[in-house]
């Protein structure tokens, strides 16, 4: 029996391609299911002038696709996991997590060179504090530019020489065949990465019980376990783009390693914390971990 599908997204380049490539997946498992999309502009893309940290507010690359969701419109959406803040809209759930992309951030410089390389006083362009935080405690004599708008807009920023470098996360570019592009991928250890980076959430009615069974077989796992942990650490640090707050749980044999990085604003107060505990058995008990560490971050 045939079942057709409306799914929500934004309608940048980086939203379709990645939502394609998932919904590829799901046809594959399900044959039966066909799909038709619903193109959504957010308000995070309708503002392209301000840094993310200046407009304020939860949610700004999901509240229009979750009304999607809430009136019908469509039936599932698919989101980059970190745009999802820690509190979904009533009614709502992430029914599958797909197996993570690289989550790691990458480096785009005008000479092709790394952060080392970069020249004195370079300028790169970013809008986030995350990053521009964490990137200033390596190279205290860069300079940060805010740059918003898609993919390509950024790339062709940094090949004009308005900056002479980009971060961008690596997840993006793969997903658009970009990877050639990255003249550095950026360790951990050097900027962790943002809650979520690199993961999709599917996102469902809560009461859609046939939807949810039929996704349940493609949830990752791991991916989920991992993403809970980090999500955990943003939810008790109240994190959003206007705070610099990062979080990257990964597996280390029978154990979840969990580290958190929290600042104020303005990039002072910078604390990191780290946990390591036995795999959690749940998503609920990775998150719990996840507000343990990021209730030592609030703490300070």
């Amino acid at each position: 029996m045939s079942l057709v599908l409306t799914v929500a997204t934004r309608r940048s380049a980086l939203a379709l391609a990645q939502a394609r490539a998932w919904l590829r997946t799901l046809t594959e498992a399900r044959p039966e299911v066909t799909v038709e999309e619903l193109h959504v502009t957010t308000t995070g893309d309708k503002i392209q002038d301000r840094a993310l940290s200046q407009i304020g507010g939860k949610g700004l690359f999901i509240k229009e696709i979750e009304e999607a969701l809430l009136d019908g419109r469509a039936r599932l959406a698919v989101h980059s996991m970190k745009d999802l803040p820690a509190e979904l809209a009533p009614g709502l759930t992430v029914a599958c997590v797909p197996v993570r992309e690289d989550p790691r951030d990458a480096l785009v410089t005008r000479s092709g060179g790394p952060l080392t390389e970069l020249p004195e006083g370079a300028r790169v362009g970013t809008s986030s504090l995350r990053r521009q935080v964490q990137l200033a405690r390596a190279r205290p004599d860069l300079r940060f530019s805010p740059l918003r708008g898609n993919v390509d807009t950024r790339l062709r920023k940094c090949e004009a020489g308005e900056v002479d470098a980009i971060v961008l996360a690596a997840a993006g570019l793969h997903r658009l065949g970009l990877a050639e592009r990255i003249s550095e991928y950026l360790s951990a250890e050097q900027v962790l990465p943002a809650g979520g980076q690199g993961a999709l959430a599917i996102e469902v009615s809560e009461a859609d019980e046939e939807l949810r069974a039929l996704l349940a077989p493609l949830q990752h796992v791991e991916t989920s376990r991992r993403v809970a942990a980090e999500r955990g650490v943003l939810r008790a640090v109240e994190g959003s783009c206007q705070v610099p707050v990062a979080a990257f749980a990964e597996r280390v044999g029978d154990a979840l390693r969990l580290r958190g990085l929290l600042a104020e604003p303005d990039g002072s107060r910078l604390r990191q914390r780290e946990l390591v505990a036995p795999w959690p058995a749940s998503d609920e008990a990775a998150d719990a971990l996840g507000v343990k560490l990021g209730e030592e971050l609030r703490a300070g």
